[in-house]
């Protein structure tokens, strides 16, 4: 109770106390922070990908200045020769805003990224975003075949629907490249699952599809029961290590990502970076309540 009341008085604290969480978890607010995180973690063989923080913006000034940003990260990303890709929001190219000047936004980058013969991944947002979403990757998949990559949440309980929905897409040259996850946005019940095991167990039903269709899934969890059992389904499909890979948020499990790397496991983490970190943040501590009680002991203990 005494962490959900701290997680609801998030909003009204000041920014310098939620940055005692937040260092933890955000390589920095410059492009310099995140290529010096990217580097480190590639030296310990793990791969990045890259994503700019700052979405649900409110004019389409910003994002034109969003897509400039992202221009500038994927030139300076190849420049240093990390071993990477990106994540973009489409909520920060002005998705609810004009649907067209989003696509236009994000296709410039995803062009750009498939210069360089790299990728992109299309985040999943809240409800109201999932079927513009899946639009744009549709649209996307079909021009940049093998550069487009979209997120999957497995608590939403038309997740497997979809899955099956875009199998038209797949191809053994070729195939559908996603991100599962649980899942962190508030939804109604009616949409979304909302007990741990559902979703869990929905999360592996997910999985098993795509691996069972041939598709490429980015396994994102810091679940250590979850990625048991995937190993099992690896096992169970005779996954080749290059038909998959783990994916984790920055500075989240260090010790379960180990263990998954020491196994011979590919693994890709997640990088964010930028001035808009605080609403990041606040969503990580929403998502698990228990993470106020570090905040305090940081503030007490370490002054």
């Amino acid at each position: 109770m005494f962490n959900k009341i701290i997680t609801w008085m998030i909003p009204f604290m000041p920014k310098k106390l939620i940055w005692v969480f937040s260092r933890k978890y955000i390589a920095g607010e410059t492009i310099d922070d995140a290529i010096k995180v990217s580097r480190d973690l590639n030296s310990r063989g793990i791969r990045i990908t890259i994503d700019l923080l700052g979405e649900f913006i409110t004019n389409l000034d910003q994002a034109a200045e969003n897509k400039k940003a992202y221009l500038s990260i994927i030139e300076r990303v190849q420049k240093e020769k990390i071993d990477g890709n990106y994540s973009l929001k489409p909520t920060s190219f002005g998705l609810l805003l004009d649907k067209e000047v989003c696509y236009k936004h994000i296709r410039e980058i995803v062009a750009q990224a498939a210069s360089f013969g790299n990728f992109v991944r299309i985040d999943m947002e809240d409800s109201p975003c999932t079927d513009p979403e899946i639009e744009l990757f549709r649209k996307l998949k079909k021009e940049f075949p093998g550069n487009v990559g979209l997120v999957v949440q497995s608590y939403l309980k038309r997740s497997l629907q979809d899955l099956k929905d875009l199998k038209d897409l797949n191809s053994p040259a070729i195939r559908l490249n996603f991100r599962l996850c649980k899942g962190i946005y508030v939804e109604p019940e009616a949409i979304a699952f909302k007990k741990y095991k559902e979703i869990n167990d929905h999360y592996l039903e997910d999985l098993e599809f795509m691996f069972a269709n041939g598709y490429y899934p980015g396994i994102a969890t810091h679940d250590k029961p979850l990625v048991e059992e995937a190993y099992k389904l690896i096992e169970k499909y005779q996954v080749p290590r290059s038909g998959y890979e783990f994916q984790m948020l920055y500075g989240v499990t260090p010790d379960l990502r180990k263990r998954i790397l020491e196994k011979g496991h590919a693994m890709r983490v997640y990088v964010p970076f930028g001035k808009e970190w605080f609403g990041y943040s606040t969503r990580r501590l929403k998502e698990n309540p228990k993470m106020a009680s570090h905040i305090i002991k940081a503030l007490f203990i370490r002054g």
